[in-house]
């Protein structure tokens, strides 16, 4: 199936629905037999490697496993104040700089920034920064966490359409990252602002912020929300932001100036929680 028949059958689907659906089935406290067939059947299907997570017994139901933590230890966290590192373990699909307050979706497709984390004032400090957008397919980890240590100053919650965040959904959805429902989280670091948007995605249950109970979840019929704390709250580097309890993609944008993203961040990529993605600029 190519790209745009594979849209156009999606777009008779009812996504929104569809997601709430699964996301209840994901927080379903299933019979043990149940929930650690659906488990075990997941984990062969997408060859995840069970021995870098607790025991399947303790999840209370799929979401908890989807959502697992990992042993400590397991992702050690690049030093440096001003080294900014992975918040996820995923694939890079585009980094550049935002030049003209652009970013590059896929050949051909872009999008602004300011759509993306809805803040015209937050995206002119952003426009000329570099960004880097990471992709977390099924098996990977889905814990969020924070690039740079720093203080959350606030977060804008985005509401939007489910459409999945696939590589043919990326190269075929003008402005997919705009039009799906999000948590863009601000942060201020020794590198200036830091943005993590987390973007929602078909049959993605939630995504939760792990700074502030209070964040809206996504798929859950939310507000256009714009908080900012009078006190911020400071976070350490590595230290979890959230999670997704189903799978999409995070996006990382600096201040203009402020941070050099490692040339080896190409296309594919593959990178981890912790890793080093560069250097202050």
């Amino acid at each position: 199936m190519n790209d745009r028949l594979f849209i156009s059958s999606l777009a008779l689907l009812p996504k929104s629905g569809l997601s709430r659906l699964v996301g209840a089935l994901t927080r379903w406290q299933a019979p043990a037999p149940v929930r650690l067939a659906a488990m075990r059947a997941f984990s062969r299907r997408y060859r995840i490697d069970l021995s870098a997570c607790p025991d399947l017994e303790r999840y209370r139901t799929f979401g908890e496993f989807f959502a697992r933590p990992l042993r400590p230890g397991l992702r050690p966290v690049a030093p440096g104040d001003g080294v900014p590192v992975s918040p996820v373990d995923g694939v890079v699909s585009e980094t550049g700089l935002a030049a003209g307050g652009r970013l590059v979706q896929a050949k051909g497709i872009d999008y602004t920034v300011a759509a993306l984390v809805g803040d015209e004032d937050l995206a002119r400090r952003l426009e000329g920064g570099a960004y880097a957008t990471l992709y977390l397919s099924p098996s990977d980890y889905h814990r969020i966490h924070f690039p740079l240590g720093g203080r959350v100053t606030g977060y804008r919650y985005v509401p939007g359409k489910l459409w999945p965040v696939n590589p043919a959904s990326v190269r075929t959805v003008r402005g997919l990252f705009t039009v799906n429902e999000r948590l863009v989280t601000i942060t201020e670091t020794p590198l200036g602002a830091c943005v993590i948007v987390a973007v929602g995605a078909t049959v993605v249950g939630r995504v939760r912020a792990t700074y502030d109970p209070a964040a809206p979840l996504t798929n859950t019929g939310a507000p256009f929300t714009v908080r900012d704390y009078e006190t911020p709250i400071p976070v350490e580097k590595g230290q979890e932001l959230g999670a997704f309890e189903m799978g999409s993609t995070v996006i990382l944008l600096f201040e203009p100036g402020k941070a050099r993203l490692d040339p080896r961040l190409v296309a594919g990529a593959r990178v981890r929680v912790g890793e080093a993605l560069g250097a202050a600029g």
